[in-house]
């Protein structure tokens, strides 16, 4: 910038401050008032995109110009020593986005241009970019949160056999399924005393379904554990899952968001097969997969001393078969889906795109139906906890050829003085005296 182009800027910036520094006689309530309308009023500033003026810009050009003695070259734009820092960021600005750093250290960027749009701590017109903030805050060292205090980990163990099952989801290799190649997710758990596996299982999907299914196969082989201890994903999170664990008195318990350090052991069982089972798989379908991992984990992992505890995992749990609850006979039954449905007049329920037969006593009733998908025919009705046995399919053929029959009033014979009315209504008829 040549010096004619510094002094058109500092003529511009007297102009601006002339009503300040030529009147000695103003209240401080009309230089408030001044200085706001200079700040809201939009300027040709020369040899600038902007138009607005900050107040403290005005403040600091009145400072330098009185401490100066008058002169205008005090006035002059001075050569920026301060290169890499955002203009479009003045001191005010600067220093409303760090107090709101501070209050809120973990907010993205984003989020913070909003919190200070919401807040009005922007001046009108003002416009704040990513990009320039994401430099401000850089410069200033708050890009990133400031590290936390340290937390209390422990290692711990369970001091007996399934006291507590970890259990998580790993995604495991591709495989083929017909002409397609299906992605495979590993549901897997283990017991944190003993770290035997009782079930380990790849699937196509990682739903709720594939983790029940694994649930069940791990229960009927190792029994009942007291608290489970999963991630938040969906399948973990659903309202089936806290039903079946509560109602077998295991505790379900929930792993921290993004904390997976206290799933380590079940972490390290997965690493592990990442590392020493999946490179000697040879195996190209999904059946063959879960077979190969059950002979590794028959043969291998569960025979030869665990790390942590230098005893096999199975000999491990045998010590102590004496503390393990066995599952109920009726297992499968817990793991029933429910749905809440109303018996319509005609005594059918609604099912999964079947229609199904109540019996008569539960027209109109809500009642609560427990069903398999893979058996639609053995749906059980239940009222207020009570069973009512079990839905039928509906057959409209045979409803075709069914006789309905009205209720009648039967009489017992007895004298007809006995009667108090005149004659009996017969069906239709009302009761005449």
């Amino acid at each position: 910038m040549d010096e004619q182009q510094q002094k058109e800027i500092a003529v511009f910036r007297f102009g601006v401050i002339s009503d300040f520094v030529n009147c000695n006689h103003l209240s401080h309530a009309k230089r408030a008032r001044l200085l706001r309308e200079k700040c809201e009023k939009e300027w040709q500033i020369p040899h600038s995109a902007r138009s607005r003026l900050s107040a403290s810009t005005i403040r600091e050009w009145i400072r330098v110009y009185q401490k100066a003695g008058g002169r205008l070259e005090a006035l002059y734009p001075k050569s920026r020593r301060d290169k890499g820092v955002a203009r479009a960021i003045d001191e005010e600005t600067g220093q409303a986005i760090i107090r709101l750093r501070h209050e809120l250290p973990e907010s993205p960027i984003n989020a913070l241009i909003s919190e200070m749009q919401q807040r009005s701590l922007l001046k009108p017109g003002e416009v704040l970019t990513q990009a320039t903030v994401y430099r401000f805050l850089h410069r200033a060292g708050l890009l990133r949160p400031q590290c936390p205090a340290p937390v209390d980990r422990r290692k711990f163990e369970a001091e007996l056999p399934n006291d507590i099952w970890q259990s998580d989801a790993m995604h495991g290799p591709m495989i083929r399924v017909g002409d397609k190649k299906r992605k495979t997710y590993l549901f897997a758990f283990i017991d944190d005393m003993s770290r035997l596996i009782p079930h380990a299982e790849f699937y196509l999907s990682e739903g709720l379904p594939s983790f029940l299914s694994a649930l069940r196969c791990a229960l009927l082989k190792r029994g009942l554990p007291r608290k489970l201890y999963v991630d938040n994903g969906p399948a973990f999170r659903s309202t089936l899952l806290r039903e079946i664990t509560a109602s077998l008195g295991i505790a379900l318990v929930h792993s921290k968001p993004y904390k997976p350090e206290g799933r380590g052991k079940v972490e390290r069982v997965f690493k592990t097969i990442q590392t020493q089972f999946l490179p000697g798989f040879k195996g190209n379908c999904l059946d063959e997969l879960n077979e190969a991992l059950d002979c590794w984990l028959r043969d291998v992992y569960h025979k030869r001393p665990h790390g942590a505890t230098a005893e096999p995992p199975l000999k491990r749990y045998a010590d102590h078969m004496e503390c393990i609850r066995p599952a109920p006979k009726d297992l499968e039954d817990y793991f029933r889906k429910r749905a809440r449905r109303r018996v319509a007049k005609d005594r059918t329920v609604a099912l999964n795109g079947r229609l199904y037969e109540a019996p008569v006593p539960l027209i109109g009733k809500q009642i609560t139906l427990l069903y398999h998908d893979h058996d639609p025919a053995r749906v059980e009705i239940t009222l207020e906890g009570r069973s009512h046995g079990f839905l039928t399919v509906l057959d409209l053929n045979a409803n075709c050829r069914v006789k309905r029959y009205s209720q009648r009033l039967v009489l017992e014979s007895s004298p007809p003085q006995s009667i108090p009315t005149g004659r009996l209504a017969f069906a239709g008829e009302e009761e005449t005296s």
